[in-house]
């Protein structure tokens, strides 16, 4: 039997590092009937660092879902020599998912995931490949996507009451009936247009309102709600001329 053959023979070796007990009971026994062996089962950052690094855990399982372990013990223990962390976590946010891929993550699991995307998980991370679910994987293509774009990243500079400011612009309103939507003065309203034409390096009104429309800054699926000073007609003629129709 060759050597390579004789390794994968060999047991997974897994450190398990969660604050809840029935997380890993619930492991030790689902891994060890799969060649999976857990090695290492602790419940603090520190602690983990330090024997999964003497036990030679192939790979750690880290639970975030508590305060005292957070997803910066992936770092912590990348750094004490465990090769590949993968998480498992009941949290569904994809920001929290692709936080953990940046901090050195290979993987992250669902706890409502069937047990048997747990196994292959931990055994593709193993084997050196990164596992990611199709939605993660959808997920982090777009972020890749936008920091690509410059377009967007002008975009992500802006502040929510700049968005809030281009939407009205994009419909058509001028800067007295913007203040009143916002409850800020005009001169408010000049200065948040100043510093948005700068961020996106547009010259003026008009061409603000054209990149809102292309780049979805504005729905024009919303009727904008009328002002008192403000009649339907006056609103339907500031879009038109907004965009020289």
């Amino acid at each position: 039997m060759s050597s390579g053959s004789h390794r994968d023979s060999e047991p997974i070796r897994v450190g398990v590092l969660t604050a809840q007990p029935f997380v890993r009971a619930g492991l030790k026994q689902l891994l060890s009937e799969v060649n999976l062996i857990i090695t290492v089962e602790t419940s603090t950052v520190d602690e983990a660092v330090l024997l999964m690094s003497q036990q030679q855990c192939d790979v750690a399982i880290v639970d975030p879902d508590s305060d005292d372990i957070t997803l910066h013990a992936i770092t912590q223990l990348l750094e004490g020599s465990v090769p590949r962390v993968l998480v498992l976590t009941a949290v569904t946010d994809p920001k929290v998912h692709r936080h953990a891929f940046t901090l050195g993550a290979l993987g992250v699991v669902q706890k409502d995931q069937p047990p048997e995307t747990l196994i292959r998980a931990i055994r593709a991370i193993h084997a050196g490949d990164a596992w990611l679910e199709r939605v993660q994987t959808a997920d982090l293509l777009s972020a890749i996507q936008r920091r690509r774009d410059p377009e967007q990243v002008k975009i992500d500079s802006l502040t929510k009451r700049e968005r809030e400011v281009i939407a009205l612009v994009g419909q058509g309103l001028n800067g007295v009936t913007i203040g009143e939507r916002l409850f800020i003065s005009e001169a408010t309203v000049r200065n948040h247009l100043t510093s948005i034409l700068g961020k996106l390096g547009l010259a003026n009104r008009y061409e603000l309102a054209v990149y809102a429309f292309r780049r979805g800054l504005v729905d024009f699926r919303v009727t904008p709600p009328v002002s008192a000073t403000e009649s339907p007609r006056d609103t339907r003629a500031g879009v038109r001329r907004a965009f020289g129709s």
